[in-house]
């Protein structure tokens, strides 16, 4: 894999197909079966895995073609939850916000055959994604649980089955998101609890991903997320939470946004060049992933293609320099 330096990879979602998207809402108006949906959604990830090997990315991931929502793809499959009514999450997006109506459970793994049959599709690793328990926490409404941290612990526990599934089922890479740990700095360490109750008995990296809001509010402190790395958004905060790192040095891998995913527009590659030698200032070429900001659902596959392929370029050309570097004189 690249000689393990600045190995490249993507957060997770990617742009759905028009055909399957056309078939994920005729599913939804009871004009198509499950078993047909779930074959497109299979098409349209082994395409995605394809199109990620000629990119010639080094960690892939499934594309999320079978999910929604992140947070309501899960609660639909854990008992406690009911699906409340639609509120808006940013821009034009809306879902279903789920409720914690009861106590919650896992009656079966739910995200562990998608990884088992995308691993099978490919020999580069694929990650294990999931929702981290504070923001299946803070994007629900709880009313089953006296506190929120007792919410976000009973959460916890039905992620960390599933992370442990993963990793039975041979995931190197598990990654569970946690965007909503700034939405209130002051639970910071509520988060930080649950998010031990997941990685306790894992060996795999272990990942987690924050993106859009003050990151500024919650560091150093985040530095004790118990995870290997942290996956930021940094192009289209142009940086400056880098210079965070100045004051208290960043302690953990980072997979360094350098491509805005919420701009049709492309960053050139020499603009994504410039962000991994931004990031190689704090952070070793062996714990620098570069990769783009967030997830890729909001844009169209040839958009999420090229975002990629920026990154990929990126990171060749950097990769060369510090080649040239090393050699001897």
């Amino acid at each position: 894999m690249s000689d393990q330096i600045l190995l490249t990879t993507t957060v997770g979602s990617f742009g759905k197909p028009e055909y399957l998207q056309k078939a994920r809402n005729a599913n939804a108006r009871g004009k198509l079966g499950g078993p047909e949906l779930n074959e497109l959604e299979r098409k349209a990830t082994e395409e995605w895995i394809r199109r990620q090997e000629r990119l010639d990315l080094d960690i892939l991931v499934d594309g999320e073609m079978y999910r929604g929502d992140m947070v309501a793809y899960f609660a639909e499959r854990l008992e406690g939850f009911r699906i409340g009514g639609l509120v808006r999450s940013y821009g034009n997006r809306y879902y279903h916000k789920p409720i914690i109506a009861s106590k919650v459970a896992r009656p079966k793994p739910m995200t562990v055959d998608w990884f088992r049959f995308t691993q099978s599709l490919t020999d580069r690793p694929v990650k294990g994604m999931l929702t981290g328990p504070y923001t299946m926490l803070d994007w629900s409404y709880n009313e089953a649980y006296k506190t929120r941290r007792d919410a976000a612990l009973a959460l916890a526990e039905v992620v960390r089955q599933e992370a442990e599934d993963l990793q039975a089922a041979g995931a190197r890479y598990i990654q569970i998101d946690e965007p909503a740990i700034h939405a209130r700095p002051e639970e910071i360490d509520i988060a930080i609890e649950a998010m031990g109750v997941v990685t306790q008995n894992l060996d795999a990296k272990t990942i987690s991903h924050i993106c859009y809001g003050d990151f500024a509010a919650i560091y150093p402190k985040v530095l004790e997320l118990p995870v290997d790395q942290l996956d930021l958004a940094m192009a289209n905060y142009e940086y400056r939470w880098l210079e965070l790192f100045d004051k208290n040095p960043f302690t953990k891998e980072l997979a360094i946004g350098i491509v805005d995913v919420h701009s049709h527009e492309t960053e050139t590659v020499a603009t994504a060049a410039e962000g991994i030698r931004k990031g190689l200032r704090y952070v070793s070429k062996e714990r620098l992933l570069p990769h783009p900001d967030c997830g890729l659902k909001t844009r169209t596959v040839e958009e999420s293609e090229e975002k990629c392929r920026v990154v990929v370029e990126a990171t060749k050309v950097v990769r060369k320099e510090l080649a040239r570097q090393a050699a001897p004189a």
